[in-house]
């Protein structure tokens, strides 16, 4: 069967795609539409899967890389690493089927109250306090920033300082302040890191990145 949308005498084509198939098909649009643009195909899907999550052909330009961040992720994650999110979002949005599977868990620190307490004090944001709690943490970490800014400008301060060794640094924070000196300044931490450069990205982002690697393994 063939659906129509009629508006004002033109007629639109509406797909006849089963529930289960709809993502497939998306990923064929995509790849249509980008036509004869070539990807890494190191990061290929991990791109796809930005596009598809936001329906903004802008991440097949603007993604960066660490050579080799890819697998120590992947790496990471079946030894059981733990990741450590920015907003309760982003940890909302990761499969944790893989990643429960493997001995990891994903965490989220940002409505804890000795947090909020602490960054009340000392006048920090909250993402700013809460990656100073998960540099305590006794595992492989990887680190999932989609919203914070502040959150990137203190991993970079203590990983500087010793204090913190992420495996990895998802930083894809979105917005205007901060947000482009943040995440070059992730870029040159010289952290393993995954970055969409400019002002997009978001807690959506950071999600998709974490599950198009962990749906690799």
């Amino acid at each position: 069967m063939t659906l129509y949308l009629v508006k004002e005498g033109n007629k639109m084509e509406i797909e006849n795609i089963k529930p289960e198939d709809i993502e497939a098909r998306s990923f064929e649009i995509i790849g249509e539409t980008l036509g004869n643009k070539k990807l890494d195909p190191r990061y290929e899907l991990i791109i796809k899967r930005c596009i598809h999550t936001s329906a903004d052909f802008e991440y097949a330009d603007s993604m960066y890389f660490t050579d080799g961040v890819v697998d120590s992720i992947k790496e990471a994650i079946k030894n059981g690493a733990v990741i450590v999110t920015d907003t309760k979002m982003a940890q909302s949005g990761i499969n944790k089927k893989r990643i429960n599977k493997y001995g990891g868990e994903v965490l989220c620190f940002i409505s804890d109250e000795d947090v909020s307490k602490d960054a009340k004090e000392r006048g920090l944001t909250r993402s700013f306090v809460s990656m100073e709690k998960a540099s305590n943490l006794d595992k492989p970490i990887i680190l999932a920033i989609g919203n914070a800014p502040t959150a990137l400008l203190s991993i970079c301060e203590l990983y500087k300082i010793g204090k913190l060794q992420p495996v990895a640094v998802i930083g894809v924070p979105v917005g205007f302040v901060n947000v482009v000196q943040s995440k070059e300044a992730l870029i040159d931490s010289g952290i393993p890191c995954i970055v969409a450069r400019g002002r997009k990205g978001g807690s959506n982002i950071a999600a998709a990145i974490i599950n198009a690697i962990q749906y690799q393994i």
